[in-house]
């Protein structure tokens, strides 16, 4: 096995966009360093859902849901 190609794995602290936080190894920074998370899977959109809104832009949503008003007792 080659010498000297694996990057250093150590002891970091990750701190999330709540202030919680936990001690992990990573291959970020150097020891002891803390990464300071701007987003997370507590507060990004794609984790939790977000505040999705359907647009109606030419009709394309309104000829749809005439199309299929009555399919499923929908």
């Amino acid at each position: 096995m080659k010498k000297d190609i694996h990057p250093d794995y150590h002891t970091i602290k990750v701190v999330m966009t709540d202030g919680t936080e936990y001690v992990t190894r990573s291959t970020y920074g150097s020891e002891g360093d803390t990464l300071t998370l701007d987003i997370d899977p507590n507060t990004h959109p794609a984790w939790t859902g977000g505040d999705q809104r359907l647009i109606d832009r030419g009709g394309r949503l309104s000829k749809f849901k005439k199309k299929y008003e009555g399919f499923l007792g929908g």
